[in-house]
């Protein structure tokens, strides 16, 4: 009878899950096991893990059964990291499961296994599944997603600093994908403002569109990127971490400004120069062709 209060109080803790080890542990004998499986409804998982009857694979069970499997012999990582740290609203179908160099561990259908070492510094146990930390799993998580700037820039404001990210990144200089990490970062970094006029400069200039000035002065402030002949103005906002309220004050004030002089004025977000550039080219030609007509 204990054992089974002990068993039955690790499934409650673990998702409905329990590893071949820790049933023996808790005096359930192999002959056992394997008869669960066959008559009780018991499924088997992953190598050596275990659903009990009764229990939904839920996206927390797939990820808790990939962290039982690597036991201390890996972390889970990338996007499954993320969702179980809360940064993201869905689960991955398939979950990442770093495991040091020399490890045998192989993956299984579901899961994907990389191999390096990782610091203790980027490592966390939490709710009895080791994850890589929340630094490292936001960068990991940005370059692997669609619109991962947008997703870098909600995990600066909610779930990470800015230099918890930079010192997570340093530790993994050299490692797969840190090259493109340095991308995002640096953008983060220069507070996507020159970061942005330099994308925006290159998308003109790709698209033949010329006439324009960059940082014009208007009154007592300057427009981003302006079109005198035809009076449209583009401002390119930085990435939300960064806009305090005086920031989007003054933002607003020129906006409005921009407007009671008969401006035409579009706005773009970095995540739009990068993730929707032929949007905001055509946003722009339809407003300069506007204009011309107006004129």
């Amino acid at each position: 009878m204990a054992a089974n209060a002990g068993i039955l109080a690790l499934l409650s803790r673990q998702d409905g899950l329990i590893t071949s080890a820790q049933a023996i542990q808790h005096g359930m004998a192999e002959g056992t096991l394997r008869r669960r499986v066959r008559h009780d409804g018991w499924k088997r998982i992953a190598p050596r893990v275990f659903l009990a009857g009764g229990h939904l694979l839920t996206d927390r069970a797939r990820i808790r059964a990939a962290g039982l499997w690597a036991g201390n012999r890996g972390v889970i990582s990338a996007t499954a990291a993320a969702w179980w740290h809360a940064m993201t609203p869905t689960a991955p179908v398939e979950i990442e499961v770093t495991v040091p160099r020399r490890s045998g561990l192989r993956a299984y259908p579901g899961i994907r296994v990389r191999r390096r070492d990782l610091t203790a510094a980027d490592q966390l146990g939490t709710d009895g599944v080791w994850l890589t930390d929340k630094p490292l799993t936001a960068l990991e998580t940005a370059i692997a997603i669609p619109e991962g700037s947008v997703f870098l820039d909600r995990a600066l404001q909610e779930h990470v600093r800015f230099e918890q990210a930079y010192r997570a990144y340093c530790r993994n200089l050299g490692m797969n994908g840190s090259a493109q990490m340095a991308v995002v970062l640096t953008a983060a970094a220069d507070r996507a403002d020159s970061a942005a006029e330099r994308v925006l400069i290159a998308l003109l200039q790709k698209a033949g569109l010329t006439g324009w000035e960059c940082g014009r002065p208007f009154g007592r402030w300057t427009i981003d990127f302006a079109f005198p002949a035809t009076m449209v103005a583009i401002e390119v906002d930085g990435w939300a971490w960064h806009m305090d309220v005086e920031r989007l004050r003054a933002d607003r004030y020129k906006g409005n400004a921009l407007v009671r002089a008969r401006w035409e004025l579009l706005r773009f977000t970095w995540h739009d120069l990068i993730n929707r550039p032929d949007y905001v080219i055509g946003e722009i030609r339809a407003a300069l062709t506007a204009a011309v007509r107006v004129l």
